[in-house]
């Protein structure tokens, strides 16, 4: 018994040494925590996947192991790994290899570049994983399929409008699709026609489903390397989290990218923590298995349904109280989720009882008052719990409904990058009262409301240091507001980083795993160029990673070979 004892005792001594060694120091650095009780550091030391202890470069460089592995910051600024609230991460990185049309500045340069793309394509292959976006053209015009058709005349083309509520078809894709002067308007979304009723080759919201069935899926091989890519940009982002929504109110087949996530997972490939969503509708599936928030582990989860109430302001599909400026007689449109309240609140309280996150897209003010009213119809009803209800984008909001987010619980997941783009021409569509709100990150901060920031990648950029530079600045991408575009709803950098680390972490239960740098978490962090907090917030665009770091190990250097 003496032997047994000694054995034990001399165990757990070694036990509580090795809980004490680091296995990865890192000091000489300025460290922002996100912890108040010690917002800045020098040092942090890692123990495995989690950190041991932060504190001064003396007394984190004596937690060091044999083996230890010690990284001299040189100064530099240090966060925590950034997480990404809201992402479509299969279709970024497929988009990494496809024809980019993003920046094309006319209709006759998105020709050309479809063209020369389709030139190097076998007959019968599509042209798709593309976006597009007319409001850097003048005219602004939506596009027509004899744009293209000449260019791509054995070649499908499907491509989406950079906001992801419209597709842009040649004429090949709709004889493939049987779409022509006869084809009915489907709810909750439109068939741009010509005067004489024909299609024009754009479909928006509800409507794209009409051409996307028709589209190949892709192939494994396909899905492996557009994995490949959304991994390799999201560590050279310093993205350590993601939180993946669904594409569009039509798609299909979420299980299907679950289960690419889960062989990268278990092939030890998947160097980002996914926070995957399904849809709405399908939430009998989910509570059937008995799968609730956050059903996973560390590295994959799920438990997140999304459904839509709108389209965008870009496509002007999104729910306006309101006609748009530049359409009168048009105030968007409801999502076919929504077109049936009743079944929509079914799917919410459904979800909800079964333990499930619920996030909604709504952009429009007439949509985002509609979805408080659900929400908080759902919340009276179902009682009083922590279930984090989101609304992503929150985009044009009412003066009258930012009080009621707050007491309900509900999340903004808002992309900050959105507003430098769209304020470049949004004023147009929605005149210069409503834009007064638009993007209103101060306004919702001021009235409690957490904010989980994201990219909507590959709809924006995956780059989260220009999300801070827009939340900071609001600086239009076309250099035309110097002073920022609503100026008024400016947030801070360490507001705006917040939002982008313990605000994301919030949104998907997480905030005691990571987010933070503090013992105990997950070593998750990101290491800087320059010090976001000291530099005047409009250098910040400049600035890049110079290292991202995942549970305790190194997986992006810049400079390095990769």
């Amino acid at each position: 018994m003496r032997k047994l004892t000694a054995f034990l005792i001399a165990l757990l001594g070694a036990g509580f040494v090795h809980a004490q060694t680091a296995t990865l120091v890192m000091f000489n650095g300025k460290l922002w925590t996100e912890n108040p009780k010690a917002p800045e550091v020098q040092a942090i030391a890692i123990a495995g996947e989690r950190i041991l202890a932060v504190g001064t470069s003396e007394s984190m460089r004596k937690l060091a192991g044999p083996g230890c592995q010690l990284i001299d910051l040189e100064g530099r600024r240090v966060v925590p790994g950034f997480n990404d609230a809201h992402v479509h991460f299969l279709s970024g990185g497929a988009m990494l290899s496809a024809v980019q049309l993003t920046d094309a500045d006319s209709a006759q340069e998105l020709r050309r570049r479809i063209g020369d793309y389709a030139k190097t394509l076998p007959k019968g292959a599509w042209v798709v994983d593309s976006l597009w976006d007319e409001t850097r053209w003048r005219p602004a015009a939506l596009p027509t399929h004899q744009l293209i058709d000449e260019v791509t005349p054995d070649n499908p083309v499907m491509i989406w409008r950079v906001d992801g509520h419209a597709v842009f078809a040649n004429a090949l894709t709709m004889r493939l699709a049987g779409i022509d002067r006869n084809t009915q308007d489907v709810v909750g979304g439109e068939i741009v026609r010509d005067h004489d009723g024909n299609p024009t080759g754009v479909f928006r919201d509800q409507a794209t489903g009409l051409v996307e069935r028709v589209v190949p899926p892709p192939s494994e091989q396909q899905m492996d390397a557009a994995l490949s890519a959304a991994l390799r940009e999201a560590a050279r982002q310093g993205v350590t989290s993601v939180q993946n929504l669904v594409d569009s109110p039509t798609v299909q087949d979420t299980a299907g990218k679950l289960r690419e996530f889960q062989k990268f997972a278990r092939e030890g490939r998947l160097t980002v923590r996914i926070y995957d969503a399904g849809a709405l509708r399908d939430w009998r599936d989910f509570a059937h298995q008995g799968i609730e928030a956050g059903f996973g582990d560390a590295l994959l989860r799920t438990g997140n349904l999304k459904a839509f109430a709108d389209g965008s302001i870009g496509s002007q599909t999104a729910w306006m109280q309101s006609d748009f400026t530049d359409a009168p007689g048009n105030r968007g449109l409801a999502s076919g989720d929504l077109q049936n309240e009743t079944a929509m609140y079914g799917f919410i309280t459904g979800a909800d009882r079964a333990g499930l996150q619920v996030s909604i897209h709504a952009i429009g003010d007439r949509a985002i008052h509609t979805v408080i009213d659900l929400l908080e119809r759902a919340e009276k009803e179902d009682g009083p719990r922590d279930r984090r209800f989101r609304m992503e984008h929150v985009q044009h909001i009412a003066a009258a409904d930012l009080p009621r987010m707050a007491p309900l619980g509900i999340i903004a997941s808002m992309q900050p990058y959105h507003a430098i783009d769209d304020g470049r021409w949004v004023v147009r569509r929605i005149g210069p009262e409503r834009i007064k709100l638009s993007y209103a990150w101060r306004s919702l901060l001021d009235h409690g409301v957490t904010l989980a920031f994201g990219s909507d990648w590959p709809v924006a950029p995956l780059d989260p240091i220009m999300g801070i530079y827009a939340a900071a600045t609001r600086r239009t991408l076309d250099g035309r507001n110097p002073d920022g575009w609503v100026p008024a709803e400016r947030i801070t950098v360490a507001e705006a980083v917040h939002a982008y680390t313990m605000g994301s972490a919030f949104a998907e239960h997480q905030e005691k795993v990571k987010g933070s740098l503090e013992p105990g978490k997950l070593a998750d962090l990101v290491v800087l160029t320059r010090d976001i907090f000291a530099i005047p917030p409009a250098e910040i665009e400049k600035v890049r990673v110079h290292a991202t770091v995942l549970g305790g190990a190194v997986i992006y250097q810049e400079g390095a070979a990769r």
